[in-house]
């Protein structure tokens, strides 16, 4: 006994055997059509194999051997395609009961502090930033925006095309003078904030969220996107982590021989499900 679990997977035109613990989470996978196998936690490979051994067959007989039965997806549902989100809406529950307009400018002269303050100016960069990404469309590209992930975070848009997969994070300092370290951004020079560090870690999320549905490595680029600064200066040794600003989401466009047409609808298709990420 393994000790692991394999179960049968179509969608997207793929057919697949995955293997997964009780508790699961994937090892590998099986490609019933071409018979690839992919193993993703290498200390799992020689019981991905013993629990993989009774369905793998020569490529002649392959087509005509029944494996198992096929757990197929339900439908795609409005509530769950997150095409049809629009960007910041995950900032809107945020605003319900926010003071109002005179409210806030009496706390303005009261010295109060006014938490809204920061959501709607997260809401109006990624607008902004959502705006110019839905743009590239005409290019090839397919943008998503506010993905809910199930900690109560979301990630800020999901840039999908030719040139690759994107995980883009937006910051809305108007007019404010920007340094990017290796870990931590400074406005203004002031105290430094997490904002690299978190990207890195959507990053590294999302590509391990659609590598997983998917069945094929997907690379997720994380970029960090500044709307309407006066200035950024990004140190030389950050390298993992792309700094643009707001203005420059057109320069995506140039970007090409990453992902085939096929690979793109592929990995766009997961990615607008809701039901993709719940697990992430």
């Amino acid at each position: 006994m393994t000790g692991l679990v394999v179960k049968r997977w179509k969608r997207h035109g793929l057919d697949r055997l995955y293997v997964s613990t009780a508790g699961g989470d994937t090892v590998a996978w099986y490609d019933c059509t071409s018979g690839h196998i992919e193993v993703l936690q290498a200390p799992y490979r020689d019981q991905a194999l013993d629990a993989l051994a009774p369905y793998l067959v020569a490529p002649s007989s392959r087509a005509s051997t029944p494996v198992l039965s096929a757990v197929e997806s339900p439908p795609l549902t409005v509530s769950d395609d997150l095409s049809l989100n629009r960007p910041g809406d995950s900032l809107l529950p945020l605003l319900e009961g926010a003071p109002t307009w005179l409210v806030r400018q009496m706390m303005r002269l009261w010295r109060r502090k006014d938490e809204s303050d920061s959501w709607r100016k997260g809401l109006a960069g990624e607008r902004i930033a959502g705006a110019k990404l839905d743009r590239l469309k005409r290019g090839g590209w397919h943008s998503l925006h506010s993905i809910p992930l199930p900690s109560g975070a979301d990630i800020d848009h999901l840039l999908i095309g030719p040139g690759g997969v994107f995980c883009l994070n937006t910051k809305y300092f108007r007019d404010a003078r920007i340094w990017v370290g290796d870990s931590a951004v400074k406005v203004n020079g002031g105290r430094g904030h997490p904002y690299v560090r978190n990207s890195r870690h959507e990053g590294s999320r999302a590509s391990t969220v659609l590598t997983r549905a998917c069945g094929f490595t997907v690379d997720v680029a994380p970029v960090l996107v500044f709307v309407s600064p006066a200035s950024v200066v990004v140190a030389s040794s950050l390298g993992d982590v792309k700094v643009i600003k707001d203005r420059e989401i057109s320069a995506f466009r140039r970007q090409k021989g990453v992902l085939t047409p096929e690979a793109i609808e592929s990995v766009y298709a997961v990615a607008r499900d809701r039901r993709t990420w719940l697990s992430s």
